[in-house]
């Protein structure tokens, strides 16, 4: 605290911010958003037991468990696998929203579509190279972590269940980045599509139906451009946030991250 000429102290900066501090979590909006029963309010003990109820009540404080075990939160452990699948996920939908802007799923515009993009639009080859490079990097990503899993014996009781989970979850990352793999309508593209599609279509049983919907006919055309624009924008993103959202809930109610061997 300074002092004036009067010794009457003055509030520093620090003092200040404490006090804004307090008057915002005392506010009704604070407590709106965090709900009632919050540590920071008045009448409630800084305890183990009251920061489990703030973290209970409130979504945004439930992203972060009450306690952490040491093991994970070493990097030599983890390797960060998980979290950077998840960071990867993040990019490749910001990136894949601003593509969106200046592609047209038509055999017309596709190929044109992606060079003016990479050619006339500010940062447009930067970001398609992001979004690209992030696909490959999730794959890897997200393979690492089931091996990192596997070979640290996670997928034992009572994780067996978020194992089969993670084993969805790296399935549709495959499909993610092989359903991107058409939209440049390149002859790369085509044949990777072609080949794809013919080896589904010997899968026993109903493997003619699924490579006649994943085609939208017979052969490749317009109608299989535009299908896998929508499984790959909006089907399959939609479901991996749904698996996602599950993995991570599991890995809280099984125990948090599996101990070392």
């Amino acid at each position: 605290m300074a002092k004036t000429i009067d010794d009457q102290p003055t509030p520093t900066l620090k003092d200040r911010a404490a006090k804004i501090g307090q008057q915002v979590q005392g506010s009704q909006a604070w407590s709106s958003i965090f709900r009632p029963g919050s540590i920071f309010r008045k009448g409630y003990t800084d305890s183990p037991r009251n920061r489990s109820y703030v973290i209970m009540n409130s979504v945004l404080y439930h992203l972060h468990p009450v306690k952490v075990k040491r093991h994970a939160v070493k990097v030599s452990y983890t390797l960060c696998l998980g979290g950077l699948s998840f960071f990867l996920f993040i990019l490749l939908t910001v990136t894949g929203i601003f593509l969106m802007f200046f592609y047209r799923p038509t055999t017309a515009n596709a190929w044109q579509d992606i060079q003016t993009l990479q050619t006339s639009v500010t940062f447009g080859l930067l970001v398609r190279n992001m979004h690209r490079w992030g696909a490959h990097l999730m794959v890897l990503s997200v393979f690492l972590h089931m091996a990192r899993v596997f070979y640290h014996g996670a997928y034992k009781p009572p994780r067996e269940f978020n194992w089969v989970i993670g084993v969805v979850l790296l399935t549709l990352t495959l499909l993610l980045s092989f359903t991107g793999y058409l939209l440049p309508w390149d002859q790369l593209a085509l044949w990777a599509v072609a080949v794809g599609t013919n080896m589904m279509g010997y899968t026993p049983i109903m493997g003619s139906q699924v490579r006649f919907v994943l085609l939208g006919g017979t052969e490749i055309g317009a109608e299989t451009l535009l299908r896998w624009y929508v499984l790959h924008v909006l089907l399959l993103p939609f479901v991996i946030v749904i698996f996602m959202a599950i993995h991570f809930w599991r890995v809280r109610k099984d125990g948090g991250i599996s101990g070392p061997l």
